[in-house]
C-alpha cells in the first residue's frame, strides 16, 4: 500500500455531502494566522492561482471549487502548515513553491509528502533552504548522492544558489575541507586588461553572483575569514589549470561559456573525496561564433557515465519574481517559433 500524504498533527479534513466543499481543520490558530498571511494575502494568492475560494471559519478552512483544485489546495495548505510546525517561515515565495510542487504531482498521489518533509532541506548558518519545485528537490538530492551533477536550464531556477548552499552545508558539517567556486570570464583577454586594479579586481565583477550566494548563507565576517584562509576560493576558471582539487566541493557556474578544452580541464581536476556541480544555460552561450560550448559537449559525452547525473530545469522551475517566469516562457516560445520557421520549406 503506497504511503499517503502526511497531514500535520492537529489537522484534519472532510468533504460535505454535495462534494463541492472540502473543510480542513487545524489545531493551532496562531500558526493558522501565519499561514493566511497579513490581510489574508497568502490565502488570496492561493485562491487566484488555483481558482478556488477558501473561507476561514475559526480554526477551519472551507475550500470551494472543482474537485481537483480542492485537492491541490488542501495539499498546499497542509504543506504550508507543516512548514510552520517545523519552525520554518512562510513567505510569498514559499506559497508559490507549495503551489508549484502541488501542481507537479496530482494531489491524490500522497507519496510526495510536504516540501518540508522531502528530506531535501539544506541547513546553513543564516537560513534553512527548502526546494521550491520538484526539480529543485531532485537536484538537491542528486547533489548529495552523485560525485558530479549538471544543473541545466534557464536563469532563476536556483541551479547555482542550491549548489552553493549544498557546498556550504558540506563545509559546515566537515564533509569537505574547502569550497571552490569558478566561472569562465568570457570577456577575458584584451578587454579584461583595460580594467583597473590587479587580477582579482579585474575578475571579481564576473564572480559577484557567487559572492552574493555565500553572503546569503554565512555571516559576513565568516565569509571574509574563510576566503582569507583559503577554505572558500572564488576564482576564474583559467586559474584551475594544473591543480588537483581534493576534499573539496567544486562549483562551475555559467558553464555554457566554457570551451571543450576548458571543460575537460576542470572535470579532470577532481581529486579524492570531492564533489562537483556544473551549472549552465545552453540557450545563453556567449562564446564567439563557431566555438562549441564545452557544456554542450560534456552533456553529450557523459550521458550514462556512472557517478554523473543531469537535472534539467524548465520554465516552470523559475523561482524569481513571477514576471521572470513569464519572460523566460515568452523567450522560449520565441525560440521554438524560430526553429519551426527554419524547418519550413521555402515557398
Amino acid at each position: 500500500m503506497p504511503n499517503q500524504l502526511k497531514e500535520p498533527k492537529g489537522s484534519k479534513s472532510t468533504s460535505d455531502k454535495n462534494e463541492k466543499v472540502t473543510v480542513v481543520e487545524f489545531e493551532d490558530n496562531h500558526l493558522l494566522a501565519q499561514l493566511v498571511g497579513e490581510h489574508d494575502r497568502y490565502l488570496a494568492r492561493i485562491e487566484q492561482e488555483l481558482g478556488v475560494s477558501v473561507v476561514p471559519r475559526g480554526n477551519k478552512m472551507a475550500i470551494s471549487g472543482q474537485k481537483d483544485s480542492r485537492k491541490t489546495t488542501k495539499t498546499v495548505l497542509l504543506d504550508l502548515y507543516s512548514r510552520l510546525e517545523k519552525g520554518l517561515e512562510v513567505t510569498e515565495g514559499e506559497v508559490d513553491a507549495a503551489i508549484r510542487m502541488a501542481n507537479d504531482r496530482p494531489a491524490s498521489d500522497g507519496s510526495r509528502g510536504s516540501v518540508a518533509e522531502t528530506g531535501a532541506m539544506i541547513v546553513t548558518k543564516r537560513r534553512r533552504i527548502t526546494p521550491r519545485s520538484t526539480n529543485q528537490s531532485y537536484y538537491v538530492n542528486s547533489l548529495r548522492k552523485h560525485e558530479l551533477v549538471f544543473g541545466l536550464g534557464p536563469a532563476g531556477t536556483g541551479k547555482t544558489y542550491l549548489a552553493v548552499a549544498n557546498a556550504v552545508a558540506m563545509l559546515i558539517e566537515n564533509q569537505v575541507d574547502r569550497i571552490i567556486l569558478a566561472r569562465p570570464a568570457v570577456e577575458a583577454g584584451e578587454k579584461l586588461g583595460f580594467l583597473p586594479g590587479d587580477m582579482r579586481d579585474k575578475i571579481d565583477p564576473y564572480l559577484r553572483p557567487l559572492y552574493d550566494a555565500l553572503y546569503d548563507m554565512l555571516p559576513a565576517e565568516e565569509v571574509v575569514r574563510r576566503l582569507e584562509n583559503g577554505e572558500i576560493e572564488v576564482a576564474a576558471l583559467a586559474f584551475m589549470r594544473g591543480r588537483t582539487l581534493s576534499n573539496a566541493a567544486i562549483i562551475l557556474d555559467e558553464a555554457q561559456n566554457t570551451t571543450p578544452v576548458q571543460m575537460k580541464m576542470l572535470l579532470t581536476r577532481m581529486g579524492e573525496n570531492s564533489r562537483m556541480a556544473v551549472t549552465g544555460d545552453l540557450s545563453q552561450v556567449d562564446l564567439p561564433l563557431g566555438v562549441r560550448s564545452g557544456l554542450q559537449e560534456a552533456v553529450h559525452i557523459l550521458k550514462g557515465v556512472k557517478g554523473v547525473d543531469f537535472i534539467n530545469f524548465g520554465e516552470a522551475d523559475v523561482v524569481r519574481h513571477p514576471l521572470v517566469t513569464r519572460i523566460v516562457r515568452a523567450y522560449g516560445e520565441h525560440e521554438r517559433e524560430k526553429k519551426l520557421n527554419l524547418k519550413k520549406p521555402s515557398e
